[in-house]
């Protein structure tokens, strides 16, 4: 007996050893424990979905499946003549496909002629379970049709048994049923057989429907949910195998970043290698670069207004980051800035899109083909499509002096800008007598048109440059001579 005591000791310790707290936990107070046991799966691995006569097979390889629970408990006399009383249980198997995986350590254990067990029965479930269970590189889930007759069975054969144990003396032995019928208990000590039966398969079975849903939760708490029917959860109405599969993924998705966080990587900008943990993948092309040296690349381009610069930074490639990794790259600030420009470009795009002309407001505006007039949603100033003045009704918009008719009373504005210039300068420093003068003369409208448009087109000559493509005037405020047209993205030197 304490030969059997130091060899249990030696193999919990060395246990202890080696796996991690995630994937096995002791209980100190007595020789048992869990297993948490992640199965290794081939390239190329798929899950399959039965939902009524609709079949869903997810084409995304699936690396990691919801790990297989082997709780155990070590009786006095084992390894040298009792098996460990154990109970497995998984979310993404069957009644049957468990009960053979049970049947099949305690095959393990009568194979090893009295030696500690447990490790190789977690490289058995690691590396051989879905072999053994002829489950390759494709997982088709159990429908909920399917599970109701395989746990009413097991239900009625479980309660049968349990009522002809209590009308059996303690010595009768078992029924020949389940994981019992492949484990001989020692001579004299059918009681244990008997515990033993109780663990492996009522619990097994009984629980594995609720398994399903509670043992890996996508919240912290999941109501018990009966077989074949439709659930709310989440806002969504889904049935058991629906939820299976929801979990499925969302543990993929959570042991996938985990890996990548632990990983490391070249950055395809300053070549140097990094951590997942401080790189970023950009999900549409799937390049990775260092966090910093990316946050640069879309600070720069943002605060010079480029937004449609932020890109992959990879040559030939123009993959975007997403809106939340733009977040996380550039801070609150200049994400709202990177917000509101890529909005404005997109609406310039839009032919049925112009702006208030107000200084104060500028919102965009949706165009009606039918009228000339437009009407701000947030100001509710009224102007004219063409003019972007005032909305004047049926009366033409204020034309160009050439282009003004002959029986105009008004006298013609001067044709030479040496002349423009002279009478726009008299009329801005001009007396109240002067000014009034000149708007007789002209037509006061038409002088403050004048002055706005001269003054217009004299800053837009100063300041910006047209674009060789397009012949869109650009500003330069800041940055290097390198430009990009706002309008048409054509790249140009600004000397």
């Amino acid at each position: 007996m304490n030969m059997d005591f130091e060899e249990q000791e030696d193999e919990l310790l060395a246990l202890q050893s080696i796996f991690g707290s995630e994937e096995f936990l002791r209980h100190e107070s007595k020789s048992a424990g869990e297993f948490r046991v992640s199965v290794e799966l081939l390239a190329g691995f798929n899950v399959l979905l039965k939902h009524g006569e609709a079949i869903r097979q997810y084409d995304d390889d699936v690396s990691f499946l919801p790990p297989l629970l082997l709780t155990f408990e070590l009786p006095e006399d084992y390894p040298s003549s009792s098996p460990p009383f154990f109970t497995l249980t998984c979310s993404w198997l069957t009644d049957p496909q468990l009960t053979s995986l049970s049947n099949q350590l305690t095959d393990l254990y009568q194979t090893t002629g009295g030696a500690v067990v447990l490790f190789s029965w977690i490289q058995f479930l690691r590396e051989d379970a879905l072999k053994h269970l002829n489950i390759h590189t494709l997982l088709e889930l159990p429908s909920d049709h399917s599970k109701i007759p395989q746990t009413n069975q097991a239900q009625q054969e479980v309660e049968c048994y349990e009522a002809e144990e209590k009308e059996s003396t303690p010595q009768s032995e078992p029924p020949d049923d389940h994981v019992s019928s492949n484990l001989s208990p020692p001579p004299g000590d059918a009681a244990q057989g008997s515990d033993f039966t109780a663990s492996n398969t009522s619990e097994t079975t009984d629980d594995f429907l609720s398994s399903a849903v509670d043992k890996f939760e996508l919240s912290e708490s999941v109501p018990d949910i009966p077989p074949n029917t439709d659930h709310s959860y989440s806002g969504l109405s889904l049935t058991p195998s629906q939820i299976l599969l929801s979990q499925i993924l969302i543990h993929d998705a959570e042991q996938k970043r985990k890996v990548f966080a632990a990983t490391l990587f070249d950055c395809g900008v300053c070549f140097t290698s990094w951590l997942g943990s401080e790189c970023v993948q950009l999900y549409e092309c799937g390049h990775i670069f260092c966090h910093a040296c990316l946050s640069e690349f879309c600070k720069g381009q943002i605060t010079e207004g480029t937004v449609q610069g932020v890109i992959c930074p990879q040559p030939d490639c123009n993959a975007t980051p997403t809106p939340a990794q733009v977040r996380s790259l550039v801070g609150e600030e200049l994400f709202h800035r990177y917000d509101r420009l890529l909005l404005q470009s997109i609406l310039d795009c839009m032919p049925d899109i112009t702006y208030c002309p107000r200084n104060s407001c500028g919102s965009a505006v949706i165009l009606e083909k039918s009228s000339p007039a437009a009407m701000c949603s947030v100001c509710s100033f009224a102007f004219c499509v063409d003019c972007k003045k005032t909305y004047h009704g049926t009366s033409k918009c204020y034309e160009e002096p050439n282009e003004k008719k002959s029986d105009d009373p008004l006298i013609s504005l001067p044709q030479t800008g040496e002349g423009m210039t002279a009478l726009l300068q008299d009329y801005a420093i001009g007396s109240k007598q002067r000014r009034r003068l000149l708007e007789r003369r002209y037509g006061r409208k038409l002088l403050l048109y004048t002055q706005e448009k001269h003054a217009s087109d004299k800053w837009v000559t100063v300041n910006t440059k047209p674009c060789p493509h397009c012949f869109c005037p650009i500003q330069k405020d800041g940055g290097c001579n390198h430009m990009y047209c706002t309008r048409c993205n054509h790249g140009f030197n600004w000397e």
